[in-house]
């Protein structure tokens, strides 16, 4: 357990360049990456994507402009776009958002995975990326993530990259007009060892074989070494 008779919170999440050998997450910059972004998270097809986020569905480009353009000046969020390595592409974003440096807490949302990232190397190394920057750069007690309770492919993303679910917040608030009861998951200081490690393992080279396949799951990794810190 972390003594915290002398923790004085954290530094605020800041934009921030994180490499990785697959993708490299980098500070969202308009000029630079509006166009690339929409384009990587399929043009008008954003809307299906980003289904369970709140907003409304965007007309086009300017209203996703808006849309960015809100959620960091007055939501404060730090946006990160993921470009894969190999292309040089745009293929998704995440924020950091809902800082609470006093207490060492913050969450990663807003996560659209594009096309080309979604179910690849690219998604799990991005995700690895921005918690280590979270735990082992700004010290962080504990990293959020939160969804529609209907979105199955969170939860289960969520579950697959290591985060603990903590139940659900019913009648939450609204999204597009309807309730959304929001599940909450969450990973915490003294579990990010063993978190860290699965991952790297999982992305290591020799985990791939000669077509790119996984030769283990992430969560098989993770139990394995679990059952070994227990013994």
């Amino acid at each position: 357990m972390r003594d915290l008779s002398t923790f004085k919170g954290c530094p605020a999440p800041k934009p921030v360049r994180l490499e990785g050998r697959f993708v490299t997450a980098e500070p969202y910059d308009k000029a630079q990456h509006l166009e690339a972004l929409w384009d990587g998270l399929g043009g008008m097809a954003i809307n299906p994507l980003l289904t369970y986020f709140t907003q409304p569905d965007f007309a086009g480009i300017a209203d996703f402009d808006a849309w960015l353009d809100s959620v960091q000046t007055k939501g404060g969020w730090v946006t990160e776009v993921f470009r894969d390595n190999k292309t040089g592409k745009v293929v998704g974003m995440a924020n950091y958002m809902r800082a609470d440096p006093a207490n060492g807490v913050v969450e990663v949302g807003g996560v659209a995975h594009g096309p080309a990232m979604s179910r690849t190397p690219l998604a799990t190394e991005a995700h690895y990326l921005m918690a280590r920057h979270v735990f082992d750069d700004l010290g962080y007690r504990r990293y959020e993530w939160k969804c529609h309770n209907e979105n199955e492919p969170s939860k289960a993303t969520a579950n697959r990259y290591g985060f603990t679910f903590e139940g659900v917040f019913r009648q939450h608030m609204l999204s597009k007009g309807k309730n959304r009861d929001t599940a909450w998951f969450s990973m915490i200081d003294g579990e990010w060892p063993l978190i860290k490690a699965a991952f790297e393992a999982w992305l290591a080279p020799e985990n791939f074989d000669a077509e790119g396949r996984q030769v283990r799951k992430l969560e098989d990794i993770r139990a394995d070494l679990s059952k070994g810190a227990g013994e």
